[in-house]
């Protein structure tokens, strides 16, 4: 087959021919590709009815024939979440880690986002994503997406401004004598430096997100339920039913499919995003199958050359209009505006105290003030507990892995299976071995949390483990640097 690449000027003088056979591979990116996309425009697809409350959605059937059809919307779902997600912590991460007013207001807000609940998202976006979507079937399914999102972006975009915020001092010096562009900056210097936290964090938040498919999939508007199609709300349809048959396939079918997910997008991005590991000497070159199944390929190759003058044009054209202005602001007036900000700030949050306050001396008494406050000690208490202990548990077996690439391949799709299961169908089980074992509820429900958030603690032990650069490992190992020395001065600061 003669695949031919015509120049960026168009003229056939300029045409260059390749003559290749495609392989195997060939067949297998191409056909994979194209599988990918069908499936993706075939589910797409079917969000596009007609629908306006109060019309009835057909319920969720527990046939499991209909598994692959509602795997492939909920997986359609959460990688739509997922793109919204990195979008957002570019955006947000960037804006927080480079300028130090919106940090101060940017940082504090996500922290707080963070700690509300999905479903308290859900509740006041439906009627919203519903009147933008008028009479289809788009603003439920843009609900359920914007409910997923909401347990995903969090923790990347922490993650993304904390690499932004390490990356050493003399790269950023070395940026600033280049004269990078904004732009340049971003894609040559920044985003490689995260991009090893990212992907683990991302990977993460992936997984944490299959924990709320049911909750997300589920969508209440002027009070009446709707269920979505999709492998949560069948989930959920199954244990409502007590049909453990249905129950049981759900399971397999989430296992294979994170199974796939992992194969064929975690771990490439997880192979690729090695190389951006900032090191002095050369490590074990870290290989994956899809990986060298794609790069052996041709396709791929004269797709990306068929593509790239005009990728080359845009990053140009992003370059020249970021560029960083030849002489800073002045010293005095930056201070100046800096301590006008400050005042601003504190303005405001003293207003925002004194109306809050005002709300709780007037509608609350101060005996459920007093119980409120101690019960968000209590809990705190116990978000304490499960940090040291997860950490103490967790950090040892994360370095373990994150030093081992091939203790990484065996383990990571484990990992991804264990953490994406979702944890609330465990609660009633646990719940019942507490009572039969005597244990209070007090101390068992530290247990409960653990169950989702030991994974936060191991991935992101993962991801620093593996950003360790080779030379520091190898220069610990010359001068004898072991044990306690080791984790004090090396794998800790890491």
């Amino acid at each position: 087959m003669k695949l031919t690449h015509i120049g960026p000027e168009g003229s056939l003088s300029n045409a260059i021919v390749t003559r290749a056979r495609l392989g195997l591979p060939d067949l297998a990116v191409g056909l994979g590709t194209l599988t990918v996309l069908y499936v993706a425009a075939r589910v797409g697809s079917q969000s596009l009815v007609h629908f306006s409350p109060p019309e009835v959605i057909p319920t969720v059937s527990l046939d499991p024939r209909s598994l692959p059809n509602y795997a492939a919307r909920s997986t359609l779902r959460m990688f739509i979440a997922l793109f919204c997600s990195v979008i957002f912590t570019f955006i947000y991460g960037y804006a927080a880690a480079r300028s130090r007013r919106a940090e101060k207001v940017l940082i504090p807000l996500l922290d707080i986002l963070q700690s509300v609940p999905v479903l308290g998202f859900l509740s006041i976006t439906v009627t919203g994503f519903i009147a933008l979507f008028r009479g289809s079937l788009l603003g439920l399914e843009a609900a359920a997406i914007f409910a997923i999102f909401t347990g995903q972006v969090w923790n990347m975009t922490f993650s993304f401004y904390q690499s932004l915020r390490t990356i050493p001092r003399e790269l950023d010096e070395m940026a600033s004598l280049y004269r990078l562009s904004r732009w340049e900056r971003f894609t040559r210097l920044e985003l490689p430096s995260s991009a090893i936290g990212l992907v683990w964090n991302g990977m993460m938040s992936f997984g944490g997100g299959w924990f709320f498919l049911a909750a997300s999939e589920a969508i209440s508007v002027l009070n009446r339920s709707y269920t979505l199609p999709g492998l949560g709300s069948y989930v959920a349809a199954a244990v409502a039913a007590r049909n453990m048959h249905a129950l049981g396939w759900a399971i397999i079918t989430m296992v294979l499919l994170i199974i796939a997910i992992d194969q064929f997008f975690w771990r490439p991005l997880v192979t690729l995003a090695d190389k951006y590991k900032m090191e002095m000497s050369a490590g074990e070159v870290v290989r994956f199958w899809v990986v060298d199944l794609w790069r052996s390929a041709r396709l791929p190759a004269f797709i990306h050359g068929l593509f790239n003058p005009l990728v080359q044009r845009v990053d140009r054209l992003l370059s020249s209009a970021t560029s960083v202005a030849d002489k800073p602001a002045p010293e005095t007036g930056r201070k100046s505006g800096e301590m006008l900000y400050n005042v601003l700030l504190v303005t405001v949050s003293l207003a925002l105290l004194f109306a809050a306050a005002r709300f709780v001396l007037n509608d609350v008494k101060l005996s459920e003030l007093a119980r409120a406050l101690l019960l968000g000690l209590a809990t705190a208490g116990r978000v304490v507990i499960l940090l040291v202990l997860g950490t103490v548990v967790w950090t040892p077996i994360a370095v373990a892995i994150g030093f081992n690439p091939r203790l990484s391949r065996i383990c990571q799709p484990v990992v991804q299976v264990l953490a994406s299961f979702p944890a609330n169908f465990v609660f009633p089980f646990a719940t019942l071995a507490f009572l039969e074992m005597g244990v209070s509820i007090n101390w068992g429900s530290i247990l409960l949390m653990a169950l989702g958030a030991q994974w936060y603690l191991l991935f992101n032990a993962i991801g620093g483990a593996q950003s360790i650069p080779n030379d520091l490992r190898e220069m610990a190992s010359s001068i004898g640097l072991r044990g306690r020395g080791a984790w004090l001065k090396l794998i800790a600061p890491g």
